[in-house]
């Protein structure tokens, strides 16, 4: 449960002003239909996310465990300088033409986070905790803790929340992480 919750938590707090949160925005926007937009945003989130639990998990049985312990704790302290960066909105066009407003915004949403930090954050927190499914289900869960409040309130939830204070209390956890998987305490590994 731990690997859940910590997983979920990271990645709500980290996402918060993230470029797939200013998607959602613009898609909400845009479209104005939540359902095909949240179904999207779940469905790219799935596998995007199983994808890099994946990668984590395989990452695991290729090393050894104090090679694991410093690539992990020296990611996580990147992670939580990357997380007090400020992101922007890539030029990501949103047209549903093809493939509707469902298809439009999975495959949106799947090649934003692309190499996105909560994408990196899930390879770790998988190798981290070798826990693939409560890995996925907690960044998953986190992904969608952020993104469907802005899919329904839109823009309207940027002017209620600190994104300057968020990312400090997400890069403060990851920074926690990263020291304690370094020192090795609780034998985390």
């Amino acid at each position: 449960m731990e690997a859940f919750f910590i997983s979920t938590g990271i990645v709500a707090l980290a996402e918060m002003g993230d470029k797939t949160q200013l998607l959602s925005l613009l898609l909400a926007a845009r479209f104005r239909r939540p359902v095909p937009i949240i179904l999207g945003i779940l469905v790219a989130t799935l596998l995007n996310h199983a994808f890099a639990g994946a990668l984590g998990s395989w990452l695991t049985s290729l090393v050894g465990k104090d090679v694991l312990r410093w690539i992990l704790g020296l990611s996580f302290l990147a992670m939580a300088a990357w997380t007090m960066i400020p992101d922007k909105l890539d030029d990501v066009d949103a047209k549903p033409a093809r493939f509707g407003i469902f298809g439009a915004t999975a495959v949106a949403f799947f090649l934003a986070e692309m190499g996105d930090k909560t994408q990196v954050a899930t390879i770790a927190l998988a190798a981290k905790y070798a826990a693939f499914i409560p890995v996925v289900a907690g960044t998953t869960l986190g992904m969608m803790l952020a993104n469907v409040p802005a899919v329904f309130i839109g823009s309207r939830i940027m002017h209620v929340v600190s994104l300057k204070l968020v990312h400090g209390i997400a890069a403060a956890i990851f920074a926690i992480l990263g020291v304690l998987t370094l020192l090795n305490v609780g034998n985390l590994l």
